[in-house]
């Protein structure tokens, strides 16, 4: 099982959902920068379950502790291990799905890879694993603050409710003002409005998230393997639920020609820039200096509360119904976690920039 991501800048985590906790080891923290606490905490209180009404009800503190490497406030340089302990387990939940295999779920899979698995809220499979991406996230973003790179995840789309799609036209300080994490307030009210609908008839939806980092410099990511696009895609396909990566235009870039989708160069305050940005700030494989911006579809969550017909592991027919706290919508949690792997992921590149030539 491999467990670590990253190339200079990594992070190993380790943790199931049930178990004692969940933590891990961020290596390759350059010395010396400031290791902002509250920061690490308020990043993971973004991701913490039990936030509002359309979140899972499961109650945890989601305190971090920091057992290493940091030392009088800064970064030694030396591996980070942190750990955050689980206290709000119900294991019994689960027991009728122990030898039931959960529709869209990893369990038939896990069961084929490994022999086994943990039928409690599935083990490494779960959603709560992305606690220690959000704390190597919090890591990332304050070197990267340091270098002026900021980073801004948005929930896009609930359903078939989409706001504006230029991130430029919207106000994206106004974020956090709402559970759904969506800085159009109109459409927000809405997208929480469903979002409770579909819990009350004990299903899941899906959407969209946006992803934005200003002030990345150009010449990051290689021009063969490990461009800096798919390198961005594959953290974002490695997060729970997500089924889909799109940068710059994307999709919707087909229906136009190339004369109108090409970037022209151009000289601004004595540098080379462009007119456009459709490519995201990518070209190449390589950052050019604009703003970069993705978009992540998420799948309506697998777990619903409704009867499923599914069968076990003995290949019978049965009927499912799970019990349990579970999120209708994974999106407004999703949206630290988004930033989290985008901040791992433009920080490992920057750090591989400084040591490796073409």
């Amino acid at each position: 099982m491999r467990d670590t991501f990253g190339h200079i800048f990594t992070l190993t985590t380790f943790g199931e959902s049930h178990g004692a906790g969940v933590g891990g080891v961020v290596d390759g923290m350059p010395a010396g920068i400031d290791i902002d606490i509250d920061f690490i905490q308020a990043e993971l209180d973004r991701r913490k379950p039990g936030q509002s009404r359309i979140t899972t009800s499961r109650q945890e503190g989601d305190i971090v502790e920091i057992l290493s490497g940091v030392f009088e406030g800064k970064s030694t340089g030396c591996p980070i291990g942190f750990l955050v302990r689980n206290t709000n387990q119900h294991s019994h939940d689960y027991e009728n799905v122990r030898r039931v295999y959960r529709p869209s779920h990893a369990d038939y899979t896990y069961t084929t890879k490994y022999g086994l698995r943990d039928h409690r809220g599935g083990g490494r499979s779960s959603a709560r694993e992305t606690i220690s991406r959000c704390v190597g996230g919090a890591l990332a973003k304050l070197a990267l603050r340091q270098l002026g790179i900021n980073i801004t995840a948005y929930t896009s789309q609930v359903g078939d409710i989409a706001i504006e799609r230029d991130y430029r036209k919207l106000d994206l300080s106004r974020i956090e003002d709402n559970p759904v994490r969506c800085p159009d307030p109109e459409a927000a009210a809405l997208m929480e409005q469903l979002i409770w609908q579909v819990k009350g008839e004990g299903d899941t939806i899906g959407g969209i998230i946006t992803c934005v980092i200003y002030g990345c410099p150009p010449g990051l990511g290689e021009p063969a393997f490990s461009k800096l696009h798919a390198d961005l895609g594959a953290a974002m396909l490695g997060i729970n639920a997500v089924k889909g990566f799109e940068y710059g235009e994307g999709f919707d870039g087909v229906g136009q020609r190339g004369s109108q989708q090409n970037d022209i160069f151009c000289m601004r305050d004595g540098k080379v820039d462009t007119l456009t940005n459709h490519s995201g700030g990518i070209q190449g494989g390589i950052s050019n200096g604009q703003d970069i911006y993705f978009r992540v579809l998420f799948k309506p969550v697998a777990t619903q509360l409704r009867e499923q017909p599914t069968v076990d592991m003995d290949g019978n027919d049965t009927v499912l119904q799970v019990k349990g706290r579970h999120d209708p919508c994974v999106l407004p949690r999703a949206v630290p976690v988004v930033e989290a792997m985008a901040a791992m992921t433009i920080l490992d590149h920057y750090l591989l920039n400084k040591t490796v030539r073409m």
